[in-house]
């Protein structure tokens, strides 16, 4: 669903929808990373090092293609607490930012129609 709101940052995520996008994340990145690790790094031995390469590439493209949607998810599951988007820029806090963060998106939404949309559970 974040996918197909690419650039939507108005209304409101549920949980599920934001630790699925997360989840799909996490599954993809550890895919790509274990490929570098296989490849023995860029540059490694024995010609492994172009399947880390491209491994590496592939990486810093997965990550720009899915930085849109990932802040866009995380604004519309503040505003499903009847939040600002900008708490967002909490995550720039090294450390205490990211808790704080976690902290709110595993937090139940408003039951019922808020500021910024209906309720995403009773649509």
């Amino acid at each position: 669903m974040p996918l197909k709101r690419y650039a939507d940052f108005s209304g409101r995520s549920r949980r599920k929808e934001y630790w699925m996008f997360t989840l799909l994340n996490i599954i993809v990145i550890t895919v790509l990373m274990v490929l570098m690790g296989i490849g023995g790094g860029v540059g490694g031995q024995d010609g492994t090092g172009a399947l880390s390469l491209v491994a590496v590439v592939l990486l810093g493209l997965y990550s720009l293609a899915v930085l849109v949607p990932s802040i866009a998810v995380q604004v519309r599951r503040f505003h499903d607490q009847g939040k600002s988007g900008w708490y967002v820029l909490l995550g720039l806090i090294p450390w205490l930012g990211g808790i704080v963060i976690l902290v709110f998106m595993v937090m139940e939404g408003v039951k019922g129609a808020n500021a910024y949309g209906p309720d995403p559970k009773q649509a």
